[in-house]
């Protein structure tokens, strides 16, 4: 096995390592709440903290960061890390918990950041949008296979060791990365307000408004999707876990779709998708009356609704390569950041719309939100279409 199938596999596992501590809580909830002697409603704080400290800090982080070499920067994160998770494992009170949880977001959407460009400017040119779908699927990964096994850890031992596996993962994680990176790699420095230009590139804010918004899309019902299987479409509670583990399965292979649409330009046929989408959420309540039909709209869906991840993540690193190189790590982290906005405004919307129009309906404000995204992509589509044609003449 060459260099680079090494290098692939070990971002890969930085993205199962950041997935598992991400989502690691939401399987351990009462379990935590247990032994602190707090609610569960107070321990689900732990999820929404973690998701805003990340998408917060990330974008402070990576330009502050941007002066210094990009291997030390990230073995540096890599470390802080690893002692803010295993504070997480020595954790004997909430505070201490919550304390290691934000340390570790903090570090965590930078950690991806750099592992994206070191991704960018290792892989041949050919395979990079290859190697971005797979780092995408080190997180489903982590969703299907890492959590449920921390769960099992937690039930049969304790949510503690749990937090220890990720730190054994972290530590071969860091030892790899070290043995496996170029130490130098081309990087343009840049100040605060040179990287930001980036941001004023028409491209660049409708790709990220894009995100946010097909975030939203997934996330204002998929935050329900348990109440959606057992109390929507009437399946056991016996058959849940397997159930998400083929949602999970599905999700995966979403990643991997992503990646062929990135070889071949996929942003082109992204509003056919949100097209889909909005079908298919707007069919979603009737298709409840059955549980064949229902969960067959939900893997569809779940199969297509975040195709846009790995086209889009090429998108913004092409552009910051030929024309913004020293906002390359900052273009980086927007896909990681806006989709954890979307995610808060995705879930939000679904807990209002729950109260409204119940269970049931509650695809309705997907739909919304797919019906916007389809607009974004059109003009985003446009803006790039018309960036080309201005290219010759501007020569």
């Amino acid at each position: 096995m060459n260099k680079y199938r090494w290098q692939a596999i070990v971002f890969v596992l930085v993205a199962f390592m950041l997935g598992c501590n991400e989502f690691i809580v939401v399987g351990v909830l009462s379990d935590i709440a247990q032994e602190f002697h707090v609610s569960v409603s107070l321990v689900g704080y732990l999820v929404t903290i973690f998701a805003t400290v990340y998408a917060v800090s990330t974008p402070f982080i990576t330009i502050l960061t941007n002066r210094f070499s990009r291997y030390k920067t990230l073995m540096v994160l890599m470390v802080i890390f690893l002692v803010g998770n295993t504070l997480s494992g020595l954790a004997m009170n909430f505070t201490v918990l919550l304390l290691s949880r934000v340390l570790t977001a903090v570090v965590a959407g930078a950690i991806i950041s750099l592992i994206m460009t070191f991704a960018s400017a290792i892989a041949p040119r050919e395979k990079r949008a290859n190697l971005v779908s797979w780092i995408f699927a080190g997180f489903s990964i982590a969703s299907v296979f890492g959590v449920p096994i921390g769960t099992a850890i937690s039930t049969a031992y304790s949510w503690h060791d749990a937090f220890y596996l990720i730190t054994v993962i972290s530590l071969v994680t860091c030892l790899l990365l070290g043995w496996l990176l170029p130490k130098q790699v081309e990087q343009v420095q840049g100040s605060i307000k040179n990287q930001l230009v980036l941001l004023a590139d028409k491209r660049i804010y409708l790709g990220i408004a894009l995100v946010l918004f097909t975030a939203a899309t997934m996330y204002a019902y998929y935050t329900y999707i348990r109440p959606i299987l057992t109390t929507g479409l009437g399946f056991s509670t016996t058959s849940l876990n397997w159930l998400l583990f083929l949602i999970g399965i599905m999700n995966i292979l979403c990643n991997r779709f992503s990646g062929m649409l990135a070889e071949r330009n996929g942003l082109r046929v992204m509003p056919r998708f949100y097209v889909a989408d909005i079908v298919l959420l707007l069919l979603l309540p009737w298709g409840m009356n059955s549980k064949l039909i229902g969960l067959g709209i939900l893997l569809i869906l779940t199969l297509i609704v975040t195709i846009l991840n790995s086209p889009i993540q090429i998108h913004f690193l092409n552009i910051a390569e030929r024309e913004y190189p020293q906002s390359t790590v900052l273009a980086s982290s927007r896909n990681s950041i806006f989709f954890n906005f979307g995610i808060s405004l995705g879930s939000a919307t679904a807990s209002g719309m729950l109260g409204v129009v119940g269970l049931r309906h509650i695809s309705w404000s997907a739909a919304v939100f797919a019906a916007i995204s389809l607009v974004l992509a059109l003009v985003l589509n446009r803006a790039i279409a018309q960036h080309r044609s201005a290219q010759p003449s501007q020569a």
